[in-house]
């Protein structure tokens, strides 16, 4: 497949701080790799060989991270002064396309036949198709209707209970034509799902389609631990899911496990952690690299950040770890907690009910308990 992609990358994560205090959202770490390295992956699957990357907020984490290619897909760069909203920034990531183009967020998590999609494009010579996704609780976003043959009838945002009469959402990916570029007025901020798509609507020109696949909103701190969660368990395609093979595990050859420590999968240890005696890891737990688990510690449905270090009988359940973030031994992390980058939580703490420390931030032994 010869299109190019248009990747959005303009959110700032603010739902996720700490852990986005330092790191755009779409540059955190997923197991072993930044989150849009798995939009990247995707693309790639589905032969596309060019990739324009509009963002504003952070710009120079992307390109030097990824630098002007992922494997065989080209990557440009076009850098918003101001925020241009997903309508406009499309526009003006995509300016001197003059075929048919993909359009999608990039800080979501999400696998489709993306040939499929095309073909139904093109079959319905639509202007703009959107991808669609069924979700257990629509009414946090919003609905789209179909009619039979695929045309968007309406779009309905927040819908109250008595509204809801299909799950179907709008998955944030797109099939354009570059006549929809139109449509979007410059000079302002312009959301291509509120002002675009309804006009479109209304021409019969925007069309929807479901397909089997998986998607994921990667907004919130249980979201997060939810993606860690399902590329652990191969619940969609990804290079990492390779990498853990059958047995759901992987260790990397230059990480040190010590002969009594235990791994129960699914489980990731990275590139240079160390796993002392004693130490639990798993199940469902990405150990990031140069992370080091001391003896007797517990790690299960959790996060350790890169060179972050756990202390010996510390326990650390459900929650999530930043990079380089220290936490003392004894201490007890759990109930969807979440240490900032470079944060010290110090022994005998016990961090419970979503509480989140800072990036930075120290807080003193034996300070904090929730009963």
């Amino acid at each position: 497949m010869s299109l190019p992609a248009v990747i959005l990358v303009g959110g700032q994560g603010t739902r996720l701080r700490p852990l986005t205090e330092r790191t755009r959202k779409d540059m955190l770490p997923v197991v072993d790799r930044p989150q849009l390295a798995y939009t990247f992956e995707h693309l790639r699957r589905h032969g596309v060989r060019r990739g324009i990357v509009s963002c504003g907020y952070l710009p120079t984490q992307i390109e030097e991270r990824f630098g002007n290619a992922y494997g065989d897909l080209a990557l440009e760069y076009r850098v918003e002064d101001e925020p241009l909203g997903t309508g406009g920034g499309i526009a003006f990531a995509a300016q001197g396309l003059e075929d048919t183009f993909f359009a999608l967020n990039g800080d979501s998590l999400r696998e489709a036949d993306l040939d499929a999609l095309l073909a139904f494009h093109r079959e319905r010579r639509a202007l703009a198709t959107i991808l669609l996704t069924p979700v257990a609780d629509p009414s946090r976003y919003g609905l789209v209707r179909l009619e039979p043959d695929g045309r968007v009838a309406s779009f309905l945002e927040k819908p109250r209970p008595q509204e809801i009469d299909t799950n179907l959402i709008n998955a944030g990916l797109y099939v354009l034509e570059p006549q929809v570029l139109e449509l979007v007025p410059a000079g302002r901020a312009v959301s291509i799902e509120r002002e675009v798509f309804p006009a479109l609507s209304e021409r019969g020109a925007v069309y929807g389609l479901a397909l089997p696949g998986y998607w994921l909103d990667v907004g919130t701190p249980a979201s997060y631990l939810q993606a860690h969660r399902d590329v652990l368990e191969r619940a969609f395609r990804t290079d990492v899911g390779d990498l853990l093979g059958s047995d759901f595990t992987y260790v990397d050859p230059t990480a040190v496990v010590h002969p009594d420590a235990r791994l129960v999968p699914p489980v990731y240890v990275g590139p240079g952690a160390v796993l002392e005696g004693g130490v639990r890891a798993g199940s469902v737990a990405a150990i990031g690299a140069g992370a080091r688990l001391a003896p007797r510690a517990v790690v299960e449905s959790a996060v350790v950040g890169a060179r972050a270090q756990v202390g010996a009988d510390t326990h650390v359940e459900g929650s999530i770890l930043g990079e380089g973030a220290r936490v003392g031994d004894g201490a007890r992390i759990a109930g969807l907690a979440v240490v900032g980058p470079d944060a010290v939580v110090g022994a005998g703490n016990e961090l419970d009910h979503g509480v989140r420390v800072g990036a930075g931030q120290e807080i003193p032994d034996r300070a904090l308990a929730f009963a």
